[in-house]
């Protein structure tokens, strides 16, 4: 009898932190590298949050929380939701979770039999398909491309669902290709799912402040309220209050749902941690000035590796509308040699040989689901920005 759980079998390593890994020893071995795989803003918290998690400290908010969240928490959830998307949902119907993983993978176990199936639109983020498969359900991938902009379309999603799907995955703003959803997509993905009374919606909107230009956030619910009582919206502190690590997401959707994920999560890890708890009420209800600015500067950083990645021989970049990411193609090289004589036969090869040049490391586009392409975070500063680009320039073009 084997140790190990089966399960264990179905489920591939996190790309993103293998590179971010490799990175790291090789920073370690004395090699300059410029890490982009990192999916995590490099601004600090706000001193107005870290100050509310001291005094939080210094009350004694120290003890087990209740399971689904704080209820100052969860009211300030309940608010941001009415404030921010136009959805009704009282605290009963939220949820809080050490991070938004942990309520993703809730949802899952609350609902998931052998063979009920998730449709998860690629590129996707590389822990949804293992979170679906832990839990015991089944992902069914619906295709896009970069001629739509990575984005799901009405055509595809009819085409994905079959009498096993229970939910539909959406991710707007997009990890990994930063990819966001206008109103007018939603509606016509909004018509199709209304013909589909079985399927759910789980909309992960953790990237919901930082988007780009003129660009109107929506969420799914909000476009259609018929899909309200079947679906599940799902946010977090981590990206726009720059709190990755405090571990808080949250969700809201319907009572039964809610409680399901409560009584998961009671036999699991119980309450999130008190202390970032209360830093997440003071986030959701305290000054957004700082939102603005960040986002301002993410986009400045979006324009200019989109700008500088379009001059490299052999990348096509689009620019998204939101995240801090691109998602590049770099299929007008696959074929070509380094100066080594090594075959660029895939975009793992190309990443691999990017980082060993030139010490610039990007996510192959593989691990999301879709290649030949690959993952950049913007997230750090325009001069490391600029210097990895140009790294990335000199190594499409020594290849022949």
């Amino acid at each position: 009898m084997a140790f190990l759980a089966d399960a264990l079998s179905r489920v591939k390593p996190s790309a993103t932190l293998a590179v971010t890994q490799k990175a790291r020893d090789m920073k370690n071995a004395g090699r300059e590298v410029i890490d982009l795989s990192a999916g995590q803003p490099d601004f600090d918290t706000p001193d107005n949050i870290k100050n509310a998690a001291i005094e939080a400290i210094r009350r004694g908010e120290t003890k087990y929380p209740p399971v689904s969240g704080i209820v100052p928490l969860r009211e300030a959830i309940s608010k941001k939701f009415k404030r921010e998307n136009n959805l009704d949902y009282r605290p009963e119907q939220t949820i809080v979770g050490t991070g938004g993983k942990q309520i993703l993978f809730n949802a899952f176990m609350a609902t998931l039999n052998p063979g009920d199936e998730v449709i998860i639109p690629r590129p996707y983020w590389v822990s949804y398909p293992e979170m679906v498969a832990l839990c015991g359900g089944t992902s069914a991938f619906a295709e896009t491309s970069i001629d739509n902009g990575f984005k799901l379309t009405a055509a595809e999603l009819e085409k994905a669902i079959t009498p096993k799907t229970k939910w539909l995955l959406m991710n707007s703003p997009s990890n990994p290709s930063g990819a966001a959803y206008t109103e007018a997509e939603l509606r016509a993905l909004a018509d199709v799912l209304l013909k589909h009374p079985h399927v759910w919606v789980l909309t992960d909107d953790m990237y919901e402040h930082l988007t780009y230009g003129d660009f109107v956030f929506k969420t799914i619910a909000e476009v259609e309220p018929k899909l309200y009582d079947r679906t599940l919206t799902m946010n977090g502190v981590s990206k726009a209050y720059a709190m990755t690590g405090w571990r808080i997401g949250y969700a809201a959707g319907p009572v039964q749902l809610i409680k399901a994920m409560d009584m998961i999560q009671g036999q699991q890890t119980s309450g999130a941690c008190t202390i970032a708890q209360w830093a997440s009420v003071e986030a959701l209800n305290g000054p957004q000035d700082f939102v603005a600015k960040n986002k301002a500067i993410f986009q400045n950083r979006r324009d200019l590796v989109v700008s500088m990645l379009n001059q490299a021989r052999g990348i096509t970049c689009p620019s998204p509308e939101g995240a801090f990411y691109v998602y590049p193609s770099c299929e007008g090289l696959i074929g070509k040699k380094t100066p080594g004589g090594k075959i660029i036969d895939n975009d793992e090869t190309f990443c691999t040989e990017l980082l060993e040049a030139e010490g610039a490391a990007v996510v192959f586009g593989s691990a999301f689901g879709l290649g030949p392409n690959f993952r950049i975070s913007y997230a750090t500063s325009e001069a490391l920005l600029e210097e990895a680009c140009t790294r990335i320039q000199r190594f499409t073009a020594s290849l022949s």
